[in-house]
């Protein structure tokens, strides 16, 4: 019997693990989703594609803040970028966009300032435009005339990836300011919409991750990352992380905000710091989302995507690697807060009741609006015209 109960509780140990993190990082994900939800409802995605006609430096910069603004899944980025290409954008302005908004993001800031610290927010604003200018160079000198024109035909196939639905919905407001857009009944609806359909495009990766994470902190001794991650070796250590951070994220499956708890495991496993920051960028080259490329693009580019991604987040953690390391502002290993032993009353209970309580009523909007209608056609291909969710 008492067998039995160990065995229970090192099965349940991962799992409440999971539990205790997400509690932490619960009114981090409220508060990014929401101010996410305000931008969506006030800037219409027929507006972000006129803006990127090139790949100038200025474009690159637009796409970069439109994205950071419009926050996406890392599935629903990937489709909003190929709906982007398909009325007129520029394929690298795209790929500039469909970057910032899974990488430079308020959730993640926030996320990374509460699990692991405000350095490893700073670093992902830091590295997040170093790595999309890297980017931008490497698909200029890849990308041939040609290959984008083939590009463009697979693009036109119309062929379903994942959050088809979440890609072609605009439910943006066009008239008034954004005080009238904000607080006008339509601009409520859409905003309670926006954000619970942040939630449900995100909680599948968000729960994967804390288990995965769980799982790790739970069961993986930390002698075995600290090999892994060649700790005992600092300077080779530095150039390791970044090579190797993308891979683990690769084969993890776990994108956007989900990798986040994942990435404090990693950390205090003895993972460098540009590791860190290489794992954390690595969610668009996860192996479910280069297939969503090749059907999107082409076998041809999807696999230039790849090559180019993960050269340009490797380079990129790198450089900040070594910034930071100049600038002595690269933390202690193992310090990361990826759980607590039980719910605590201290400032993480407070903002989590506060932001639950701000959610109710933008939860009664959504059922009362159609809302629960509108996530059922998130995964749905929309027809050759496009579709358009209005608000009720």
């Amino acid at each position: 019997m008492h067998v039995h109960t160990m065995h229970l509780q090192t099965l349940l140990h991962p799992l409440m693990m999971a539990v205790m993190m997400a509690w932490e990082i619960l009114w981090a994900l409220c508060l990014g989703f929401l101010v996410s939800a305000v931008v969506e409802a006030v800037v219409s995605k027929e507006q972000i594609g006129k803006l990127m006609p090139d790949s100038s430096p200025k474009t690159i910069v637009i796409a970069s803040g439109l994205g950071a603004a419009s926050s996406s899944c890392s599935y629903a980025a990937v489709a909003i970028a190929r709906s982007l290409f398909r009325k007129g954008a520029d394929f690298i302005a795209a790929m500039a966009f469909q970057f910032a908004s899974t990488n430079l993001v308020l959730e993640l800031s926030i996320l990374l300032a509460v699990l692991l610290g405000w350095q490893f927010m700073l670093a992902e604003f830091v590295g997040g435009p170093v790595m999309i200018m890297l980017l931008v160079v490497l698909l200029r000198i890849t990308l041939r005339p040609r290959v984008l024109e083939a590009a463009r035909k697979q693009a036109e196939r119309n062929l379903a990836g994942k959050m088809e639905g979440h890609a072609a919905m605009d439910m943006s407001l066009h008239q008034g300011t954004f005080w009238q857009k904000f607080s006008s009944n339509k601009g409520q609806t859409a905003i309670s919409h926006y954000y619970f359909m942040n939630w449900s495009s995100l909680w599948g990766d968000i729960a994967l991750g804390l288990l995965i994470s769980g799982v790790l902190a739970a069961w993986v001794p930390q002698t075995f990352w600290q090999g892994f991650f060649l700790a005992g070796h600092p300077l080779l250590a530095k150039f390791w992380g970044p090579l190797i951070g993308p891979l683990v994220a690769v084969l993890s499956f776990v994108c956007s905000v989900g990798n986040v708890p994942l990435a404090a495991v990693l950390w205090n496993g003895g993972i460098s710091f540009g590791g860190v920051i290489a794992f954390l960028f690595a969610d668009l080259i996860i192996l479910p989302i280069v297939n969503i490329y090749r059907r999107y693009y082409g076998g041809k580019v999807a696999a230039i995507l790849f090559l180019v991604f993960y050269s340009s987040m490797s380079l990129a953690a790198l450089a900040v690697e070594g910034l930071f390391g100049l600038l002595h502002l690269i933390p202690e290993h193992g310090h990361a807060s990826i759980m607590q032993e039980s719910v605590r009353w201290n400032y993480t209970s407070m903002l989590n009741i506060v932001f639950l309580v701000l959610s109710l009523p933008l939860f009664i909007r959504f059922l009362k609006t159609g809302g629960p209608a509108m996530l059922r056609m998130m995964d749905e291909a929309p027809s050759e015209e496009g579709h358009h969710h209005h608000c009720h």
